[in-house]
């Protein structure tokens, strides 16, 4: 379970195709590859999240940008395509569903401008006259009505392609609070059929040729018709804290602290702090200028830079994150900045997660609808871990000077070994006072009810070349501990230590070496030395000591070469007090043994000594 779980929206982030788009008139839209399209800069760190190894990204601008790309790292954590299932694409219904409401019908929207009839009771309402009233640029439309407004007081109410209302006026002419105060009664005009998703405060200042928006706009937002997740989080005692406009998405409902921001730069301010803060529960952050600034204004390049400033902090709210911390990235909609309209596309988003529960790399291809982020979220903090337990044989013989054999992990790893010669192995070790049996993962469960506790039962994952991805070796070895294993010896991936890729390489131990020990065994990482110069050699040596792994081991046995004692001596002299050096690989009689121990090993790999 996760204590702290963190829910970024990237507002507007699609990533194209969405299956319906043609019905929104979207077909074609893809916010990601119009920000692909401005520049080649690399996006490291959602790279990192999964970004560019979802399924489907097959736009040619997504394409010639991987192109470009000197190297993708590989993802982190979980990654999927989510397409939206609500009739809607706009900021309320995609929050709403992101917080478990599906939408079947869309707020309305006012193409024309609103009914006379709205109009009619805003103004007396407002006690003011009212100007415009038709969709319009937020910039332009104070350009346009800005004079006539200071000269009247009337205020500007206009609407754009989304569900909302929006007015604006002088901070000289109509005060703030004023100003905030007929949102309210507009948002209590706009009921039943004209309930539209949002009312805006859109205030401006400056003189005229020269007016601009102030920073104190504000939504107020059409409730959600049921309970959502931040609901059932704030009922049952979580903290619900939201970071920008998420409080005014959902009118304030369900959160326990708000902290709006000016932006996207206030945002990831928020968003660090809180990462450094103690808390249990949901920070739920929007980061508005994407939509906002960038893809309503069909501004590509800032749209890309604003991605930029976003990536860079990623790396800084990564590396903050605690163990029992779970990140999600997502959006709510597209707003592609490339494409004549300055609407909201219908479009698939992503959706990346990092942390508690999500650290092996996985594919989870498209999800139909954003409800399952709420899913996730609760699951996360509220749910049980079930854990099948095996507490295997540990110490089955006591190592002595006088018999080499306790030594000794006697081995049988050939592809035509049967059931009957694992069993015969057993009473040999048995017989013979071994450390364990090392056998293949196919004959562990049957091993360890034949051992019945008299041996340690050991076994090998990614075996023998150690390619295998991440998510397979660590479902291997805790398979094979709830099988019955008490000692697992897994292959590191050469292949990335020959790429130059050892953070990838460390990463994988640690996760396998914490999925060991949760399951209560021990964890020996086979490096292969034959394949191996000697500061790569030193370097595992570090990174499997950082991992904390039980083991450091020379050889599979399948290599080109196998134990030696110089390899031996100078794994003992680099790794971590902590950590064991296991011998393996050729080691045939007691004398070649006896000189491994001498010159560190603390256990011997053998089949036949």
């Amino acid at each position: 379970m996760a204590k702290r779980v963190f829910l970024i929206v990237l507002d507007s982030f699609g990533i194209g195709g969405a299956p319906d788009a043609a019905d929104f008139g979207d077909e074609g839209s893809n916010t990601l590859a119009a920000v692909l399209s401005y520049s080649d800069r690399p996006f490291s760190n959602l790279a990192k999240m999964g970004l560019f190894s979802i399924d489907g990204e097959d736009d040619p601008r997504i394409t010639d940008y991987l192109s470009k790309q000197e190297s993708i790292p590989f993802p982190a954590g979980s990654y999927a395509r989510v397409r939206e299932l609500s009739a809607g694409k706009d900021s309320t219904i995609g929050h709403w569903e992101i917080a478990g409401i599906l939408s079947g019908k869309p707020l309305p929207t006012y193409p024309d401008g609103f009914p006379e009839e709205i109009i009619r009771e805003l103004s007396k309402a407002f006690g003011r006259g009212i100007l415009c009233n038709k969709p319009y640029s937020g910039t332009e439309v104070i350009k346009d009505f800005g004079e006539e407004h200071m000269k009247t007081g009337s205020v500007i109410v206009y609407t754009s392609a989304d569900s909302v209302l929006q007015i604006a006026a002088h901070e000289d002419i109509v005060p703030i609070e004023e100003l905030y105060d007929m949102c309210r009664k507009a948002r209590a005009i706009m009921t039943g059929e004209h309930a539209v998703g949002r009312v805006i405060a859109r205030p401006f200042e400056g003189m005229p040729g020269s007016f601009s928006r102030t920073p104190r706009r504000h939504d107020f937002s059409l409730e959600a018709p049921s309970s959502t997740m931040l609901d059932v989080l704030k009922a049952k005692g979580y903290d619900v804290i939201s970071v920008g406009k998420i409080f005014d998405l959902f009118a304030g409902r369900g959160i326990t602290e708000s902290n709006p921001t000016s932006g996207n730069t206030e945002g990831i301010a928020k968003l660090k702090e809180m990462v450094s803060r103690d808390f249990n529960g949901l920070c739920f952050v929007n980061l508005v200028d994407f939509d906002m600034k960038y893809g309503h204004r069909n501004d590509i390049k800032g749209y890309c830079e604003a991605m930029h400033e976003f990536d860079d902090a990623l790396g800084t709210v990564m590396d903050g994150l605690r163990d029992d911390d779970l990140l999600i990235i997502t959006a709510d909609h597209g707003c592609d900045p490339s494409t004549p309209s300055t609407d909201h596309s219908r479009e698939c988003v992503p959706l990346m997660i990092f942390g508690e529960g999500y650290q092996v790399p996985c594919n989870l291809g498209e999800l139909s609808g954003f409800t399952n982020i709420s899913d996730i979220v609760l699951n996360a903090l509220t749910g049980r871990k079930y854990e099948r337990r095996f507490v295997p044989a540990a110490g089955s013989s006591v190592q002595s000077d006088d018999n080499i054999m306790s030594y000794v992990d006697l081995t049988n790893l050939k592809t035509v070994a049967t059931a009957d010669d694992i069993k015969a192995l057993i009473d040999k070790a048995i017989a013979a006072g071994c450390a364990s049996v090392c056998i293949p993962p196919c004959f562990v469960k049957d091993a360890s009810a034949y051992s019945d506790g008299r041996m340690a039962i050991c076994t090998v994952i990614g075996f023998p070349n150690g390619y295998s991805t991440t998510g397979s070796k660590i479902y291997e070895a805790k398979e094979a501990c709830d099988n019955g294993a008490s000692e697992i010896d897994m292959v590191i991936n050469i292949n990335f230590v020959k790429s130059g890729r050892m953070e990838e390489v460390s990463r994988e131990i640690k996760l396998i070496a914490d999925a060991v020990h949760e399951k209560g065994a021990i964890l020996k990482v086979i490096i292969e030395t034959c394949c191996l110069e000697e500061d790569e050699k030193i370097s595992l040596c570090r990174i499997v000591t950082d991992a904390g792994a039980d083991f450091i081991k020379t050889s599979t046995g399948f290599g080109t070469a196998g134990a030696a004692v110089e390899d031996v001596a100078l794994m003992r002299a680099n790794v971590g007090s902590g950590v064991k050096v296991k011998a393996a690989g050729g080691i045939r009689s007691e004398e070649a043994a006896r000189e491994m121990i001498k010159a560190g090993a603390s256990r011997i790999g053998a089949s036949r000594l």
